[in-house]
């Protein structure tokens, strides 16, 4: 194992030259909304200002993008192992691509190096296509979700005002902090009844962080929860396609809008620093 470790980094460090940025999206805790944001993320990145978008849902065991894309949950990365070549399972949607998760394995990290091998190799192969890699983590804190988050330029943290949704954002980012010294969170706070109940969920959150942390987070957008919110995930549609003036969709295209304000270097290879962190480095 420690052969193949050691020549997937030498492979992908010879390509470790991408203009893609890496955006994982993740929450404490289930129900707040972090997998209907990506999706519409997505969409407004790739349809609104011409971005050129994947999406990868990146919650094994659990993975619904498929939901909200009506795309055939069969054709997943799983199909990588059996040697089908990523651009067959790569689903154009909506204007952006898509690249769908799996069930049936319990945890990525006791994947044989070979089977984690293949998938980086074929990710790696077409993530420069991209202008935005956006990924889907599953909630919650564990240590797939502290490897995407590590290895991205920034984190979105989705939240919403209710309160244990508040503490778990705030065990997320401090474990995340306090164990591997990452600090790059941007705050999205959704259902939200207005704006003030945005600002104050936020409020709570940075205050907190500041004081026992000494970290200072930044709030990026505000999302209300609307009527035609409660529809569009109720009929697993795109709220941001289905209904364009909704403040719901106004708000994810301002928060859009800041994102490509930001001036940032790529850092290093993403997936390289991604298998490192998942500990298939030789060790």
């Amino acid at each position: 194992m420690m052969d193949q470790a050691s020549g997937l980094r030498e492979l992908v460090a010879k390509n470790s030259t991408t203009n893609s940025k890496f955006i994982t999206i993740a929450s404490g805790k289930g129900g707040v909304g972090k997998t209907n944001f990506a999706v519409n993320f997505a969409y407004t990145m790739a349809n609104s200002f011409g971005k050129k978008i994947l999406l990868i849902d990146a919650d094994i065991g659990m993975a619904n993008v498929h939901l909200f894309l009506d795309a055939d949950p069969s054709k997943n990365i799983k199909n990588l192992f059996n040697g089908e070549p990523i651009d067959s399972i790569i689903h154009h949607t909506y204007g952006f691509d898509a690249l769908l998760g799996f069930s049936g394995i319990e945890d990525i990290f006791e994947m044989e190096d070979v089977s984690i091998q293949t998938i980086i190799n074929e990710l790696e192969s077409i993530s420069g296509r991209y202008d935005y890699v956006i990924i889907d983590t599953g909630a919650g804190i564990d240590q797939k979700v502290a490897a995407f988050l590590r290895a991205s330029h920034k984190a979105y943290i989705i939240t919403t005002p209710e309160p244990t949704a508040l503490m778990d954002a705030y065990a997320l980012i401090k474990s995340i902090y306090n164990i591997y010294g990452y600090n790059n969170f941007k705050i999205v706070v959704n259902m939200c009844k207005n704006k003030e109940e945005g600002e104050l969920t936020f409020n709570k959150l940075k205050v907190s962080a500041k004081k026992f942390l000494g970290i200072d987070l930044e709030l990026v957008g505000i999302l209300p929860y609307t009527n035609n919110l409660r529809h569009a995930v109720k009929n697993k549609e795109l709220i941001c396609m289905r209904y364009p003036k909704d403040p719901y969709t106004l708000n994810v295209g301002n928060i859009c809008k800041k994102e490509l304000q930001l001036q940032e270097s790529k850092g290093e290879n993403f997936w390289r620093k991604l298998f490192d962190m998942m500990g298939k480095s030789g060790s």
